[in-house]
């Protein structure tokens, strides 16, 4: 069969091939082609609630004996923040060494949130939502919350039960797989619908814009990351960092959302010999607090906007902005539109009225389908170079 020739990266690639040809010669058919892409992201986010919740749950009820190893988690949580923070200062430092203005003519719709505390309320919130309702509205941290509640009162449960849950978990496990062999089809549908109805056009007026927030973002991606995970493995970093890239950035970029991606950094974590302790607490919540590339996103928009208006930013303001996007991103996978309603935000740290910033909001819309797709991939793929990292401390070899 070609599944066992072709590996599923080369089949992901032939269909964003296939998709952006369909896009150009096709375009009157890019609509239903695109419902396949929204099937398969809708796919993918109905399973990884239910799989973080099982999975978790039935990791921490059957290892008791080994457990998860506190001071690994709590490595990884402490390169998570690390990671976030030195994405908005590099993205500062771009910044000051590329000014961008934005020509502002157009407001965006959307409620942003009036501070960083109204952001982490709704993380804390969520941390204490209903089982259920977190499981049908896709809240992960709050499917943790209750995975791990669980997961130690079922501790004591009969063995029987708890090999139970390890087979329900072992199930969810394999629709997952299942999902993820469509990934080459619905990316093909994504490819398709972006093509034929944005193309290249909207992106020329803030192309110089948007090639800042991929430079940045790939910077991040294959000089910072390496550091970080040289720093704490002493090994050469870039195998795992670009098998990330290649295996979870990929299919990140084309889903566009962090959630969905979560089943597929799982299966990965698992492939790089990753303790499932360690990854089944870690890659759910990294999708939801791990957030380099918003914060990038978070930087440099706000930055844009202060050149535009000729605001001149302080050294002490620069420093609260890298503080408010890192706390920011952290939170805004919890408010509707992502990075860039938080936008407004960073921006009122320069007195920039909300009606200027909600247009540079817009602007982020225009290119946000260059702009959302690196910033996901970012986000995604560093879940798992961080837990990795954090997994090979104490390791032989």
């Amino acid at each position: 069969m070609s599944n066992t020739r072709i590996g599923l990266v080369p089949r992901i690639l032939i269909g964003v091939v296939l998709g952006a040809l369909a896009g150009v010669l096709f375009p009157g058919v890019a609509e239903e082609l695109g419902l396949l892409g929204q099937l398969f992201v809708a796919m993918l986010k109905a399973v990884a609630p239910l799989l973080v919740m099982v999975l978790v749950m039935s990791a921490i009820a059957n290892r008791h004996e080994s457990g998860l190893d506190g001071r690994k988690a709590v490595l990884t949580f402490l390169l998570y923040v690390l990671g976030t923070t030195a994405a908005a200062v590099v993205a500062l430092l771009m910044s000051e060494a590329f000014p961008q203005t934005i020509a502002l003519s157009q407001a965006a719709e959307g409620t942003p949130p009036a501070a960083v505390t109204s952001v982490l309320k709704d993380v804390l919130f969520k941390l204490v939502d209903n089982p259920v309702n977190a499981l049908l509205t896709g809240n992960f941290l709050g499917c943790l919350t209750w995975a791990v509640l669980l997961g130690i009162g079922f501790r004591r449960a009969p063995e029987g039960f708890r090999r139970n849950l390890q087979t329900l978990a072992d199930g969810v496990s394999e629709i997952v797989r299942h999902v993820i062999r469509f990934a080459p089809v619905g990316i093909f549908g994504l490819v398709c619908f972006t093509v034929a109805t944005v193309g290249l056009e909207a992106l020329v007026d803030y192309a110089s814009l948007a090639v800042l927030l991929v430079s940045t973002m790939l910077l991040m991606a294959l000089v910072v990351n390496p550091l970080i995970v040289f720093a704490v493995t002493r090994r050469n970093p870039y195998p795992i960092v670009l098998r990330c890239l290649e295996e979870s950035g990929i299919t990140a970029f084309f889903t566009r959302s962090s959630a969905a991606n979560i089943p597929v950094n799982l299966a990965l974590a698992k492939k790089l010999g990753i303790s499932e302790e360690l990854y089944a607490v870690t890659i759910p919540v990294g999708a939801t607090v791990n957030m380099a590339g918003a914060a990038i996103t978070i930087s440099v928009l706000a930055l844009a906007a202060a050149n535009t208006l000729g605001i001149e930013v302080s050294p002490a303001n620069a420093v609260l902005l890298c503080v408010v996007s890192a706390l920011g991103a952290a939170g805004a996978s919890g408010v509707p539109s992502g990075s860039l309603l938080l936008v407004p935000l960073a921006c009122s740290l320069f007195g920039i009225p909300y009606d200027v910033s909600m247009q540079v909001v817009a602007v982020g819309f225009i290119i946000s389908v260059v702009q959302d797709s690196f910033e996901t991939a970012l986000n995604s793929s560093t879940d798992v170079v961080y837990t990795y990292a954090a997994d090979q401390v104490g390791r032989a070899g």
